[in-house]
């Protein structure tokens, strides 16, 4: 390969690396992790999606009015690989999740740190946490 086309090469690979490392994001920047946040709700939707999962809840304002939240988790394959099954969270299920919510005060978006369902199951960001590690 003559020079000119590795320098080509090289620009075009290094391209590439940038714009992926450029697509994935840090949770620090778009949650306020200083910030704990609890919220109880009723499941409306689990979405297993790359590049991360989602739990969208309907939750009963002070108001009596109706808002939905969505918390992001999870990679679908690490909560799958941790023993989550999309049937065990069917919608209606009443939840607790702590988390940290959007930096974007308007938004009623957060990070799942942990969710408890009434009977006393809990998941983590990446599924159930079972055994004597889990809290």
């Amino acid at each position: 390969m003559k020079p000119a086309g590795f320098a080509v090469l090289v620009m075009v690979l290094a391209s590439g690396v940038g714009a992926s490392l450029l697509a994935h994001h840090s949770f620090a920047a778009h949650y306020d992790t200083s910030t704990p946040i609890e919220i109880t709700g009723s499941i409306v939707q689990v979405r297993l999606s790359n590049p991360h999962s989602w739990f969208y809840l309907d939750v009963e304002e002070p108001d009596g009015t109706t808002s939905r939240w969505a918390f992001e988790a999870g990679t679908p394959s690490g909560m799958i690989r941790n023993g989550y099954k999309s049937s065990e969270l069917p919608p209606g299920t009443k939840v607790t999740i702590t988390g940290f919510p959007s930096r974007d005060e308007d938004q009623k978006v957060g990070m799942l740190r942990q969710l408890k369902t009434a009977d006393g199951r809990t998941y983590g960001m990446f599924g159930p946490q079972e055994g004597p590690g889990a809290r």
